[in-house]
């Protein structure tokens, strides 16, 4: 399973938002130099975090945008369905009407577990242990899971 770039850049643009949590608002240019993004294409990914709620936008000539909720309440599992869609790795996990072997199959056994594993940790992760660990990292420490 490969993420797109979408969700990969969506999730660094979300860490910078909350690293600067309860400051000032970040511009889109700053985060996408920070990040190495495009401007036009992070425009496009903070329109969807915003348009999800995850984002605000906050007006004038120190303007930029903000987490639109404390870090710690954004689970990493948002920010994926915003950016990515539905993560199951097979239609029929999700809908067991889509193949007719769905009850013998062994394979869909495997996907379900994959599945599970991955929405455990986005769903036990949250944007706040996201933002520490990068912070940790950038300090020249290093990080474990």
């Amino acid at each position: 399973m490969k993420l797109s770039s979408r969700t990969r850049y969506g999730m660094r643009a979300m860490m910078e938002l909350a690293l600067e949590y309860g400051k000032k608002p970040l511009q889109i240019k700053s985060i996408a130099d920070r990040e190495d993004i495009s401007n036009k294409y992070l425009e496009q990914l903070v329109a969807m975090l915003k348009s999800s709620g995850l984002v605000r936008s906050v007006r004038g000539p120190r303007g930029g945008y903000m987490l639109a909720r404390n870090p710690a309440e954004i689970k990493l599992s948002e920010i994926f369905t915003t950016l990515e869609g539905p993560l199951i790795p097979v239609e029929c996990v999700e809908h067991t009407e889509f193949c007719p072997k769905c009850p013998d199959c062994a394979t869909r056994l495997i996907w379900n577990e994959l599945y599970r594993a991955l929405m455990s940790v986005l769903e036990n992760t949250n944007l706040k242990e996201l933002a520490e660990r990068a912070d940790k990292i950038q300090q020249g420490g290093s990080y474990q899971i």
